[in-house]
């Protein structure tokens, strides 16, 4: 059995001090050593005081003392004032008030503070150390995470740097040049103001000395030059371009000086390979010109997909689909599996074809020959229009068997990665005709809506943009937008069936012009080969019109 003197004794030190307590104070619950119990009894002079020795102190409340009333305790809460008060508060300011005992106060708080303490022990810490561990573990992944995007980064630093070097070059050739040519009409403009000055200057001093003289002669054979000098040479018009830049997705880079821009895009080329950047200095045609009529065989025409340069895939009302080449020959065939004929078709970045099939609710990709199904739509939705964007992801569009609703929805290869429907409300207007769909180099997904008579751009996330309804246009018939495609420097270009014209805007949906004067007689199946041109399908005709728009 231990003896006291082998214990560690627990020494209890002076609330006032540090030494040894001997004393207790019963009234103030205050540990005190013999020196100090003079100095707590003067300090505390006015209230009561029983000085016990410690073994005999009696653990007891601690009342606060009343604010109002000298050597009172608030042994009452007034639940009416919600503060503490004593007897004569209760006498007093507080007569006819409710009260509780602030010992019961004191008690269930303490019950509180116990629960809590023992919550916060036996469960919350051992809450916040797991979480701190998931945390953690997090850090973890997002570092690591972080470390391949900053390789991803650096690869694309490489991948781009040549590029871009080849684009500032140029601009900085082409600064320079419009640099020379403004300089030089302002030297010349310069040159012609400051050879005026000697001339008028020696006029004047000629004039002068006419005025000093009294030879009739000089006077009446004198010629005014005043006019010529009033007629000050016209000021040149000086426009500095601005530069303006814009990266999309670390797919296309461009910059714009005045007029003319420039982009560095990815695109394919007419081996269909592999992705070459290209450099791009373009600008509208003041009129368009009509390259080729092509005679496809196909009547009705519905869509058109350009293969590279010189080839495209037809499709009408029936279920093969052609690769006819630029004289109008056919070079390939493709039965699909369509009971009727496929609803779009369209080109992947590999030169692969797709269609949709909305009878069986399927994409079906074409490769070697050989159909394979990509896509099966939901139960009730049928797919209609096609997109292959540049990441490789396909937009499909798609309505209800019933038409009540349209959709945009965006598959990577099986899985969907987004759908557009709603901004707040419907962003396309219920109907039988179906939504054509393309992505633009800037990553807004846009939509020509028949039901609704317009254009409808969403950015990214799927809030709207803008709508074009056709008005700037002018046209005599109401606006009937078809096939919609995007081309290197983010124009939108529209078919309208109605007016057998093509409607151009930028990316911003400002009008700026239309294509009408290429005998487009029922426009409907569009698409851009690889050097920029437009291929319009004749839904009547059956011939595909190979426009040149640009230069």
């Amino acid at each position: 059995m231990a003896t006291p003197n082998s214990q560690a004794q627990e020494v209890i030190t002076c609330d006032i001090c540090v030494k040894p307590t001997q004393q207790f104070c019963n009234n103030c619950q205050l540990s005190l050593c013999v020196d100090c119990v003079s100095k707590h009894v003067d300090k505390f002079k006015y209230q009561p005081h029983d000085i016990v020795h410690f073994k005999d102190r009696k653990i007891q409340l601690v009342f606060p003392e009343c604010e109002f009333h000298t050597n009172q305790r608030c042994e009452a809460h007034c639940q009416q004032c919600d503060i503490p008060v004593c007897l004569k508060c209760m006498l007093g300011l507080h007569n006819g008030h409710k009260y509780g005992d602030m010992s019961d106060i004191f008690n269930k708080q303490k019950n509180d503070i116990e629960k809590e303490t023992k919550e916060i022990e036996s469960t919350i810490i051992s809450q916040y150390k797991k979480k701190n561990e998931e945390t953690k573990s997090k850090l973890s992944i997002i570092m690591a995470e972080f470390d391949e995007l900053d390789k991803e980064k650096e690869k694309h630093r490489k991948s781009w740097h040549q590029e871009v070097d080849t684009i500032f070059n140029h601009l900085g050739s082409l600064m320079k040049s419009i640099k020379e040519n403004l300089l030089a009409a302002l030297n010349s403009h310069q040159s012609k103001i400051k050879n005026q000055i000697p001339d008028m200057t020696q006029t004047v001093q000629q004039n002068k000395e006419i005025l000093k003289s009294n030879n009739v002669s000089a006077v009446t054979n004198y010629k005014s030059k005043l006019q010529e000098y009033r007629n000050m040479p016209t000021d040149i018009d000086i426009k500095l371009p601005s530069l303006k830049t814009n990266t999309v997705q670390g797919r296309e880079l461009s910059l714009e000086l005045g007029e003319y821009k420039a982009s560095l895009t990815q695109t394919t080329p007419s081996s269909l390979t592999e992705e070459v950047p290209y450099l791009s200095l373009q600008k509208l045609l003041e009129q368009a010109k009509s390259i080729i009529t092509i005679p496809t065989g196909v009547n009705p025409l519905y869509s058109v997909a350009c293969v590279g340069v010189d080839k495209v895939w037809v499709s009408g009302k029936d279920k093969t689909i052609r690769r006819v080449d630029i004289h109008g020959s056919v070079r390939d065939t493709v039965t699909s599996t369509c009971p009727g004929w496929p609803n779009d078709i369209t080109v992947t970045r590999q030169g692969e074809l797709v269609y949709s099939d909305g009878y069986n609710r399927t994409v079906n990709l074409v490769r070697h020959g050989r159909t394979e199904t990509l896509i099966t739509t939901p139960q009730g939705w049928g797919p209609v229009k096609l997109c292959c964007t540049k990441s490789g992801d396909i937009l499909v569009s798609m309505r209800t068997t019933d038409f009540s609703q349209h959709k945009i929805v965006r598959y990577q290869g099986h899985t969907v990665k987004q759908e557009i429907i709603e901004d707040g409300k419907s962003i396309y207007k219920e109907g039988k005709h179906a939504l054509y769909v393309v992505e633009n180099n800037n990553g807004d997904i846009c939509a020509s809506d028949g039901n609704a008579k317009v254009v409808v751009v969403v950015d990214k996330t799927g809030r709207v943009r803008f709508r074009y309804d056709g008005t700037p246009a002018r046209r005599k018939e109401s606006f009937d937008p078809v096939h919609i495609v995007t081309d290197s420097m983010g124009q939108i270009i529209v078919t309208d069936f109605n007016n057998a014209c093509l409607h151009i805007l930028d990316q911003n949906g400002q009008f700026l012009r239309c294509v009408d004067n290429c005998g487009l007689d029922y426009p409907d199946g569009l698409s851009v080969d690889s050097e920029g041109r437009l291929w319009v399908g004749l839904v009547h005709s059956g011939k595909v019109k190979v426009i040149q728009y640009m230069k």
